[in-house]
């Protein structure tokens, strides 16, 4: 690990001020503190966002569960208000990692990270999502541009996130064991303006699968979710997975999804 300057404000003012020069954000750290001390990250300065109460906390309102950025993926997990409003989400975040990983891992930090295999990606995409930043509300369909990369600018900070209420939803991801990160994970979701099937793992960005949810949208069941052939094309292949095999469990997972929305 690089020498760096660490920094802990106590409110947002202060870790606005703190973010000069070459410095990061640290929420959970679940996976920038793994990457400094393998020397794949550095900066000059880490400004700690553990002492900002103010970016934690859940609250529903007019059809939306709004998420402090700095809530850990445990407290989303436990949350009465989101198991009655949006139950998959709380079924998400407990499905994250370890438990050490829960306790630390936060909403804000997994986002801002953007991780191709990462789980709170495909409920941002999957419910339509707005990301609230100290500077403007970022909409979720344009908040993920590429690997490890968001429409965030330099400094800007995630201070809560606000989840569209659907009729009904659910997330089913096909883990790797040791990682648990998601070799395929997909949400889906039915609300007011029909289906929406956000993929995760299977390509270098979540995204959402247009041929997925036009067939769910003329018959949500899991026959028509298994009848879509998915395209290889920019899809990934690793020693854990082909490509062609990613593409098949887009469709399994999809199936294993709408399965479990239907049971509710």
């Amino acid at each position: 690990m690089y020498i760096f300057d660490y920094q802990r404000p106590v409110d947002k003012a202060g870790a606005m001020l703190a973010m000069q020069g070459d410095a990061r954000y640290l929420a959970g750290g679940q996976s920038l503190v793994q990457a400094m001390k393998l020397r794949l990250s550095a900066c000059e300065r880490l400004v700690d966002l553990g002492g900002l109460d103010e970016l934690r906390g859940i609250s529903v309102h007019e059809g939306f569960v709004t998420i402090g950025a700095m809530t850990t993926h445990a407290t989303v997990a436990r949350s009465q208000d989101v198991l009655q409003a949006v139950p998959a989400i709380a079924e998400l975040a407990g499905g994250i990692g370890d438990r050490m990983v829960r306790n630390m891992g936060t909403l804000g930090g997994s986002l801002a990270n953007a991780d191709p295999a990462a789980c709170y990606p495909a409920a941002v995409l999957g419910l339509g999502a707005k990301i609230q930043t100290d500077r403007r509300v970022i909409d979720g369909d344009t908040f993920f541009t590429g690997l490890y990369e968001t429409a965030l600018e330099a400094g800007e900070l995630i201070t809560s996130v606000s989840f569209a209420i659907p009729l009904r939803a659910a997330y089913i991801k096909y883990k790797q064991p040791a990682s648990r990160f998601a070799l395929v994970g997909v949400f889906v979701s039915q609300g007011a303006g029909g289906v929406r099937v956000a993929i995760t793992g299977a390509k270098n960005s979540v995204f959402r699968c247009s041929e997925m949810e036009a067939k769910l949208n003329t018959s949500f069941t899991s026959e028509a979710a298994r009848s879509v052939k998915i395209s290889t094309d920019n899809i990934n292949g690793d020693m854990h997975g082909s490509a062609d095999y990613r593409a098949e469990m887009i469709s399994v997972m999809s199936a294993r999804a709408v399965e479990a929305i239907r049971a509710r």
